[in-house]
């Protein structure tokens, strides 16, 4: 993470508001993997196969919809991802903060996954699983007859339906990818900011991208099965998380719990770049 002078995370109001940024910007330029992606993992109806080279959902649903139907539920992502990594980045840099040497400013790297799971199971329960919820219910929704015209339409038709915890629905699935994706991505990017500090190797945007971009891999990789599960268990007919589980495997098989990891990794080796730089410029630009 970006640090001051004396090697201390930066203030929270400046963390909180340089994590909302990089957010908001991440998943407006990186939405139309994540469509292709959820897409990929949701249940299909018989005979209506999608392609199994996943860029290909991407090309036939600009042939078939348009290039605006690849945004379907992006305002919710939007909303949720600024959200999201506002508070991420709130509470991964205090939690940080609290966890470092005081001299050197530096974590051992079991604390920065700590550190980063803390911040992950926060990050789900105050902003990740209600817009994800949306979000999902509304590119499910647009492969039949539209039953939601907006975000804010599906938020309330969801409400009406299954109260205030169909807006929960996936939590579990959802909080361990959060956990297990914020521990992992900006635990690992610490760690590998902290090895580069301490061999004195310069920082700027193309050594964060290259960090950002090898710490989504990581993640990607080992994090998808919870994906798979929390993206079925939020489709406009909800399901719970063991539900979605068993429907998977039914599917499937084992390999199911990775349907979307190529439109996944696509999505998070970039963003991962994206999010650490704009994060770290932000915080340049609003400290300076």
């Amino acid at each position: 993470m970006a640090e001051s002078e004396s090697g201390q995370a930066p203030p929270p109001i400046i963390s909180f508001i340089a994590g909302g940024i990089a957010g908001g910007v991440e998943a407006l330029i990186t939405y139309p993997f994540e469509y292709a992606k959820t897409r990929a993992q949701l249940k299909h109806n018989a005979g209506q196969p999608l392609p199994r080279n996943p860029y290909l959902i991407v090309s036939d649903t600009v042939k078939k919809e348009g290039s605006r139907a690849l945004y379907k539920g992006c305002s919710a992502l939007i909303v949720g991802s600024i959200a999201k990594d506002a508070v991420r980045f709130l509470s991964f840099d205090a939690i940080k903060n609290s966890f470092s040497d005081k001299e050197t400013g530096l974590l051992s790297p079991a604390r920065s996954l700590l550190a980063g799971m803390s911040a992950g199971i926060t990050a789900s329960v105050f902003a990740v699983t209600p817009t994800e919820r949306i979000k999902t219910a509304l590119i499910d929704d647009a492969k039949g007859d539209r039953k939601f015209k907006s975000p804010w339409s599906a938020v309330g038709d969801v409400i009406r339906e299954d109260g205030l915890k169909g807006m929960y629905r996936g939590f579990a699935g959802t909080t361990l990818k959060t956990a297990s994706t914020t521990s992992l991505r900006l635990g690992s990017y610490n760690v590998i900011k902290d090895t580069e500090k301490a061999n004195h190797i310069p920082q700027n945007s193309a050594v964060n991208f290259v960090n950002g971009a090898f710490a989504g891999l990581v993640t990607t990789l080992a994090t998808q099965p919870f994906d798979t599960i929390k993206t079925r268990s939020q489709c406009v007919k909800a399901t719970t998380t063991r539900e979605a589980f068993q429907g998977i495997l039914q599917d499937g098989g084992i390999l199911g719990f990775w349907t979307g990891t190529v439109m996944r990794l696509s999505r998070t080796v970039v963003s991962g770049g994206i999010l650490f730089v704009v994060y770290e410029l932000a915080v340049q630009v609003i400290t300076h």
